[in-house]
C-alpha cells in the first residue's frame, strides 16, 4: 500500500468536489448494529468466507480476460457454483454462465455480475498486479487488467451466494446467479438475452448488480432511485468535400473546415435544442484526415458518444446530428451525393432505470446491516451500464443497480482535504480497498435478498 500511495499525485480537476465532500461528511464511520440474530448470523458467515474469497478474488485480479474471451473466468465462476449446489449452465450469450439455485415455492430473485476486464497496462504496483498480455478482437496484442473492478464484482457476487445458501432455512424461493460476459463492450447483456435467458431459465421477480464506485469510501452504498445511467449510442460521420492543394484552398470544398464547423454546431444541440432540465452529452472523441500539411483532403471521419437519460432525448439529438450536417455541406455547395454519411452504431445501450420501489426496499434493508449512515443517495452518471438491457424485456423485470465505494479510507482522506489524486474505474492505478468492500458489500446484498424473499 506504501507503494502504492507513493504514486499518488495531485490533480486539479479532482479538487474541492463538493459532492464527494459532503458525502464523505455524512458517511463517517460508526459500529455496526449486530442486535439483531438475522445480522448476526450473515455478519458470522461473511467473517469465515472472507479469507477464502480474497485468494478468489486475487485469482481473478491475476488472471483477467477480455471481452467475450472470459472463457477461464466462466469456468471458475461455473466451479463455484457447482460447489453450493446450483444447477448450472454455460455458455449462455458466449462465456455466460447461468446458476439456478431451487429452495422450495417463493419469489425468483437475479443477481448478476460482470467477468471482463480492460486492455489497460496495470501501474498499481500490488504483489498480485495482472501482468497478462493478451490478443484483442483485432489480433492487437495489449496489456489486461480489471480496472473497472469487475474482479471485485464476482468475488462480492461469490460471497453474496455463499452466504445465502448457507442461510437456506431463513428463506425460499429461487436464486438465479448470472455471471455476463463483455460488459465492457455494452454486448453481454444482449447477447445472453438473444440467447434465450429468460425463455431458458426462471423468469426473475427482481434483479439486482452491484457496481464498484472508485469515489466513495470503501463499503459505503450509493444508490439512485429511478435511473441510475445514461443510455449510450456511438456514431460515425464521414464529411466529404474536395481535395486540393493546401496553398490553392480556393479551388476546393475543405472537409477539414467542415468538419470542424459541425463539431461546434453539435455543441448547440444540448445546450440550445434540448430541455435543459434533461441531461444530455455529445462528445466527439476522434477526428481523423488528411496525410500531408499541404494536401486538402478529400474526406474527414468524425467518432462520437451520445450519452442520455430518456429515450426521446436520444432520438432528439439523433435528427439534431443528421441535420446539422447536412446543412453545413449543404451550405458549401455540396451535391447530394457528397452529404455527410452519418451511421448511428448497431449497439444502443438504453439508459439503466431502477425501479424505485426496488431500489427503496434494497438499500432500506443494506442499511439495517450497515447503519442508515453508509447509504448515501446520489444524482445519476453519465457512464453507460448495460444491464438496464435486463428490464427492456418483455417480462418487464425490476431492476437494482447499486453501487459500493471501494476507495481506501486513508486515501480518500488525502483526497478530499489535500487534493490527492483518487485513481478513478478505467485507470491503470485503481484497486479498491478489499476488506471492507467485500464485507460490507456481501453483508448488505444479502440482507437485502433475504428481506426480497421475505417468507421465513
Amino acid at each position: 500500500m506504501q507503494a502504492y500511495r507513493n504514486r499518488v499525485c495531485r490533480d486539479q480537476n479532482t479538487m474541492k468536489n463538493i459532492s464527494i465532500i459532503l458525502i464523505f461528511l455524512v458517511a463517517v464511520p460508526v459500529v455496526n448494529s449486530r442486535t439483531d440474530p438475522v445480522n448476526e448470523r450473515i455478519w458470522k458467515i461473511v467473517e469465515e468466507i472472507t479469507a477464502g474469497h480474497r485468494e478468489i478474488y486475487i485469482d481473478l485480479h491475476q488472471n483477467p480476460e477480455l471481452s467475450f474471451m472470459e472463457f477461464e473466468t466462466a469456468g471458475k465462476m461455473a466451479g463455484n457454483l457447482e460447489s453450493m449446489g446450483f444447477e448450472v449452465t454455460g455458455s449462455v450469450g458466449g462465456n455466460g454462465v447461468v446458476g439456478v439455485f431451487h429452495n422450495g415455492p417463493g419469489k425468483i430473485i437475479m443477481l448478476r455480475t460482470d467477468t471482463d476486464a480492460l486492455p489497460v497496462k496495470e501501474t498499481t504496483g500490488l504483489p498480485y498486479a495482472s501482468q497478462v498480455v493478451s490478443r484483442d478482437a483485432s489480433g492487437t496484442e495489449v496489456p489486461v487488467m480489471h480496472a473497472c473492478g469487475h474482479d471485485m464484482h464476482m468475488t462480492m457476487w461469490l460471497g453474496t451466494l455463499k452466504t445465502l445458501v448457507a442461510m437456506k432455512d431463513q428463506w425460499q424461493g429461487t436464486i438465479l446467479a448470472i455471471a455476463q460476459p463483455a460488459e465492457e463492450v455494452l454486448a453481454g447483456a444482449r447477447a445472453m438475452i438473444n440467447d434465450g435467458l429468460f425463455k431458458r431459465f426462471p423468469v426473475p421477480d427482481y434483479a439486482l448488480a452491484y457496481h464498484v464506485n472508485s469515489h466513495v469510501p470503501a463499503g459505503t452504498i450509493v444508490y439512485s432511485p429511478g435511473t441510475s445511467h445514461a443510455g449510450t449510442r456511438a456514431a460515425e460521420i464521414k464529411v466529404f468535400g474536395s481535395g486540393g492543394h493546401g496553398a490553392m484552398p480556393h479551388n476546393t470544398i475543405d472537409p477539414v473546415v467542415l468538419a470542424s464547423r459541425i463539431i461546434l454546431d453539435l455543441q448547440t444541440i444540448v445546450s440550445r435544442e434540448t430541455d435543459p432540465v434533461k441531461p444530455a452529452v455529445i462528445t466527439v472523441g476522434s477526428v481523423k484526415g488528411g496525410t500531408k500539411h499541404n494536401i486538402i483532403p478529400d474526406e474527414v471521419e468524425l467518432l462520437l458518444t451520445i450519452r442520455f437519460f430518456e429515450d426521446e432525448i436520444y432520438e432528439q439529438i439523433r435528427e439534431a446530428i443528421i441535420r446539422i450536417s447536412r446543412g453545413v455541406a449543404l451550405s458549401a455547395g455540396l451535391e447530394e451525393d457528397r452529404m455527410p454519411l452519418i451511421t448511428f452504431t448497431s449497439q444502443y445501450t438504453p439508459p439503466v432505470d431502477n425501479d424505485t420501489d426496488l431500489v427503496m426496499k434494497a438499500v432500506d434493508s443494506m442499511g439495517k446491516i450497515l447503519g442508515q449512515d453508509k447509504i448515501i443517495r446520489r444524482p445519476p452518471t453519465t457512464a453507460a451500464e448495460d444491464f438496464g438491457l435486463f428490464g427492456r424485456t418483455g417480462e418487464n423485470i425490476p431492476l437494482a443497480f447499486i453501487s459500493i465505494g471501494s476507495a481506501n479510507h486513508e486515501l480518500y482522506h488525502d483526497h478530499v482535504h489535500h487534493g490527492a489524486f483518487l485513481p478513478p474505474v478505467h485507470h491503470s492505478g485503481y484497486t479498491p480497498d478489499f476488506y471492507p468492500t467485500f464485507s460490507n458489500g456481501v453483508a448488505a446484498m444479502s440482507r437485502a435478498v433475504l428481506d426480497l424473499f421475505g417468507n421465513r
